[in-house]
């Protein structure tokens, strides 16, 4: 008998079935909506299931490493987690959920593309391991932008010139240096073997290399061959779709 999908406690017998539910809770909102309590667990549920349940699969984590951060957590003040989602508007004037965290930062997420790319590798979660490791990097980066160039709270995205709030913008990598083709050049270069790549999750959930000195080492790769910019998001998100 085929094993059921499963995402956080509730089963799917196909995963167009999760697709469905995913879909239907997005459109029962109008633009600028919280979820409610049940609805924000399950997209809670739906960040998880992104990389969680294949690391235990292949036995990369230990069950203790793997967190579920949510609110109502007993966790201090100055770590880093989800406050709300928000059905927000982006290109086209579609839906999408918008996640926002406690430290003021925001991102749109795509229910369809973490369900159908379920099936990471283990050259995946070396990507996603890069990606996380700049995280701190990246913030820092716009948080200078507004310090040298606020108005009212507002500095102009760089694509567009328009004015706009810091949930507004996110960072984007300028071209040809995209942040694909960094991680791609740097996998290059050191030629890794991925099945021996170990990692954990942090206390924000966020799967990083065990090793801190390859978390180091790419962070250091980055700075030296992105080339970076603040733009608004939609912009950011249509050339990610």
């Amino acid at each position: 008998m085929k094993k059921p999908f499963k995402i956080g406690v509730r089963e799917y017998k196909y995963k167009k079935d999760a697709i469905i539910h995913y879909r239907s809770v997005l459109n029962s909102y109008d633009f600028g909506d919280s979820l409610s309590d049940s609805d924000f667990d399950d997209l809670l549920d739906l960040l998880n299931f992104d990389y969680l349940n294949y690391l235990a699969e292949i036995d990369h984590i230990s069950e203790e490493d793997v967190t579920d951060m949510k609110p109502e957590d007993d966790i201090s003040e100055d770590e880093y987690y989800i406050i709300d989602i928000k059905v927000s508007q982006v290109q086209f004037n579609t839906k999408c959920f918008e996640v926002f965290y406690n430290n003021g930062t925001s991102c749109y997420i795509s229910y369809l593309m973490i369900i159908n790319n379920r099936q990471y590798n283990p050259e995946k979660l070396f990507d996603k391991a890069c990606r996380n490791s700049i995280q701190d990097d990246l913030r820092s980066v716009k948080q200078s932008f507004f310090d040298k160039y606020s108005l009212k709270g507002q500095v102009k995205c760089q694509e567009s010139g328009q004015l706009s709030k810091w949930s507004e913008l996110s960072v984007d990598h300028r071209q040809p240096n995209t942040f694909s083709v960094i991680v791609d050049r740097y996998k290059e270069i050191n030629k890794f073997n991925f099945d021996e790549i170990e990692y954990l999750t942090n206390e924000k959930n966020l799967l990083l290399f065990k090793d801190e000195t390859l978390i180091q080492d790419f962070i250091n790769y980055h700075k030296e061959k992105a080339n970076l910019r603040i733009v608004r998001k939609e912009f950011n998100l249509g050339r990610a779709s």
